[in-house]
């Protein structure tokens, strides 16, 4: 077998374990259900489970790497012009529109979130999670701006970022726990969403936008972005 046929295989086998323990724990919660019987229905043995998951918590919570670095992708992948807030500001919005899972705004997160509340391991995983998240984009936004190693606006500017996608993801679900449908909420998400955003940016202004390719008046240097 080549290579490349055997790393798409492990992918494939990885996926599918993940994908039948996340519909085992959503029938009949996290906790009620053992790796072993996670192996039996994958037919796979317990062995196997933990050569590609190292603790039944990673079962679930398979592209955990993904949603920790996905605020720290957006601010490095920023077009011209674009401040941090700003380029966050329209990944969410295009999340909304799509229906994507990266913020939590789409069918099924009402389910995830019962499960996440019933368990305290994975209560303790999305902390653990949300706080990682938050020290990634502090690195990333002091990368980017050439930030002094004792400055502390990178660390600011990450949590007040984090705190308004944290607070915009809360509202969403506790509203679909309340029974309403994602096209009842989109409107007003949409909504709310430019307020936080606004009041954001009102805050942390243009922090970390990109000046490269803009043309500065008095040929000011762009060659990095600026606080």
């Amino acid at each position: 077998m080549s290579e490349g046929l055997r790393e798409r295989k492990k992918r494939e086998t990885r996926l599918r374990i993940s994908d039948i323990a996340t519909g085992l724990f959503l029938a009949r919660g996290f906790d009620n259900v053992t790796v072993a019987e996670v192996a039996r229905t994958a037919d796979v043995s317990v062995n196997t489970v933990f050569n590609y998951f190292a603790t039944k918590e990673d079962l679930l919570f398979d592209r955990q790497d993904e949603v920790e670095e996905l605020p720290s992708k957006v601010v490095r992948e920023r077009g011209p012009g674009e401040s941090a807030a700003e380029a966050l500001r329209r990944d969410f919005l295009d999340a909304l529109d799509t229906r994507h899972w990266r913020y939590g705004f789409h069918e099924g997160s009402d389910d995830f979130a019962r499960m996440l509340g019933a368990s305290p391991s994975l209560a303790a995983r999305v902390r653990e999670m949300n706080e990682r998240r938050e020290q990634a984009l502090a690195r990333t936004l002091a990368d980017e701006v050439d930030a002094d190693s004792d400055d502390l606006t990178p660390r600011l500017v990450a949590a007040q970022i984090c705190a308004t996608l944290h607070t915009l993801m809360t509202y969403t679900v506790q509203r679909m726990l309340a029974g309403e449908s994602t096209d009842t909420i989109a409107p007003d998400l949409r909504e709310q969403a430019g307020h936080a955003f606004r009041l954001l940016e009102s805050g942390i202004g243009d922090y970390c936008i990109r000046w490269e390719d803009i043309p500065r008046a008095g040929g000011a240097d762009t060659s990095r972005a600026i606080p």
